[in-house]
C-alpha cells in the first residue's frame, strides 16, 4: 500500500487502547483510524468509512469478539488481527477466530516495561502489514520478522550442526512441514484430507507458545490422523502429526528405523523459535532420501536453507504456490533458492503427500 495502513482498535480496556494507540501512532507505516471499547462503538466508528485493519479483543461486554468477527466477515470483510488472553479459554477462542477468518492471532502482550512495549510494537506492526498486504511478500528484515528480533541472524548450526548428505534407504518415510502467516488454516486444509495411514509428520508453525497446544487439539478433533503438540521423547509415527510447541525448536532423531522428537530451547534461528530450518535439517539427517519437506504460506525465508539439505540427500521438496498463499514469502524464498522439486496449490498438498508416500516420487541419491 502507498498510504499508511489505518487501524481500528477494539478493546474494552482503556489501558490497552491507549498503549495500542501509541504503538500505531509511532509507526510511520500505520495510522490510527480510531478506538472503540466494544463492537457496538466500533460499528459507529465504521459507519461512514472502513479501516484497513482491525485489532480486536475477544472478551468484551455487550458483544464478544468472536460474534463481532463473524459479522465483519459476513458483511464487510476487513483484515482482523485478534489479541487474545493467555488463558486456556482465550487460547481456544483465538484458534476459533482463525477458523472464522481472522488473519492472525496475537497473545495479549505484556506492556509493563519499555522492552516489552517495543516487542509488542514490532509484532503488531508485522501482523498488521501481513494481514493487509495479503498474497504478497513482507520484508524479512528484522523489523518485520518474529517479534522484531534485530540481532544478527542465527543459523541452524547453533542447534544442530550440518552433516554431509547420507543415504538413509532403510528409514521410514517422514514428512516435515513449515508454515507461518496463514498457516493454521493451511494446515487444517492439508491435514484434514489425510487418511489415517498417512506417513509420520512433524510441523513447525510460527505461533506464540500459548496457541500451539490449542491448535493441535483443534486439528486433532477434525483429522483422521492424530495431531498433538510435541514433547521430547515422543515417537514420530505413521498416522500422527507432531506440532512444535511455541518458543521451542523441534528436532527429529532417528534410532534404527524409528524417529523420536526432541524439544529444545536455544537462540532464535532464522529469526524464529521454533524454526523451520532446524526441523528440516534434522529431517534431512534422520531420514535422508525418505524425507519430504513442505513449505506453506508465511512471511520471510525460514526453511529455505534447510529445505535444500533435504533435496541434497535425495528427499522430495514441495512449496505452496503463490495463488493459494496468504503470504508468499517462505515458499517464494525456497523457489528462488532453487530447492523446490514441485510448486503446487494448497488443495493438492495432501494428495502430494500420499502419492509420495506410495513411492511415486521417491528419488535415489
Amino acid at each position: 500500500m502507498t498510504h499508511p495502513i489505518s487501524v481500528l482498535i477494539v478493546d474494552d480496556s482503556a489501558a490497552v487502547r491507549t498503549a495500542f494507540s501509541a504503538i500505531i501512532k509511532a509507526d510511520p507505516g500505520l495510522t490510527l483510524f480510531g478506538t472503540a471499547q466494544d463492537p457496538f462503538v466500533a460499528v459507529e466508528r465504521m459507519r461512514d468509512d472502513l479501516p484497513d485493519a482491525i485489532l480486536l479483543d475477544i472478551e468484551m461486554p455487550r458483544m464478544d469478539g468472536l460474534t463481532f468477527l463473524k459479522k465483519i466477515m459476513a458483511q464487510c470483510p476487513v483484515p482482523v488481527i485478534v489479541c487474545s488472553s493467555h488463558s486456556q479459554k482465550g487460547s481456544m477462542a483465538a484458534i476459533t477466530a482463525l477458523d472464522l477468518g481472522a488473519a492472525e492471532v496475537l497473545a495479549k502482550p505484556d506492556l509493563t516495561t519499555t522492552e516489552a512495549r517495543n516487542r509488542a510494537a514490532l509484532r503488531i506492526g508485522q501482523a498488521v502489514r501481513a494481514a493487509v498486504t495479503e498474497r504478497s511478500d513482507i520484508s524479512s528484515s528484522p523489523a518485520n520478522t518474529d517479534e522484531g528480533r534485530n540481532d544478527a541472524r542465527v543459523t541452524p548450526d547453533k542447534i544442530l550442526a550440518k552433516r554431509p548428505a547420507v543415504r538413509r534407504g532403510t528409514s521410514t518415510p517422514l514428512v516435515v512441514i513449515g508454515s507461518s502467516t496463514g498457516g493454521p488454516d493451511a494446515l487444517r486444509q492439508v491435514l484434514t484430507e489425510l487418511p489415517s495411514n498417512a506417513p509420520a509428520i512433524a510441523i513447525v508453525q510460527h505461533m506464540p507458545a500459548e496457541f500451539t497446544g490449542p491448535l493441535a487439539r483443534r486439528l486433532n478433533e477434525r483429522c483422521q490422523i492424530e495431531v498433538v503438540e510435541a514433547k521430547s521423547g515422543d515417537p514420530v509415527t505413521a498416522g500422527c502429526a507432531l506440532i512444535a510447541p511455541g518458543d521451542q525448536h523441534l528436532v527429529i532423531h532417528r534410532e534404527g528405523r524409528s524417529y523420536f522428537a526432541e524439544v529444545v530451547g536455544g537462540p532464535y534461528v532464522s529469526r524464529h523459535r521454533p524454526s523451520v530450518d532446524v526441523l528440516f535439517r534434522s529431517a534431512a539427517q534422520a531420514a535422508g532420501e525418505n524425507a519430504m519437506g513442505m513449505i506453506l504460506t508465511g512471511m520471510g525465508d525460514d526453511g529455505a536453507t534447510c529445505l535444500g539439505e533435504i533435496q541434497e540427500c535425495g528427499g522430495y521438496t514441495v512449496a505452496q504456490n503463490e495463488a493459494s498463499c496468504v503470504v508468499y514469502g517462505m515458499p517464494r524464498s525456497a523457489v528462488e533458492a532453487g530447492v523446490v522439486d514441485k510448486v503446487t496449490a494448497l488443495k493438492e498438498m495432501s494428495g502430494e503427500i500420499m502419492k509420495w508416500h506410495a513411492g511415486k516420487f521417491r528419488k535415489a541419491v
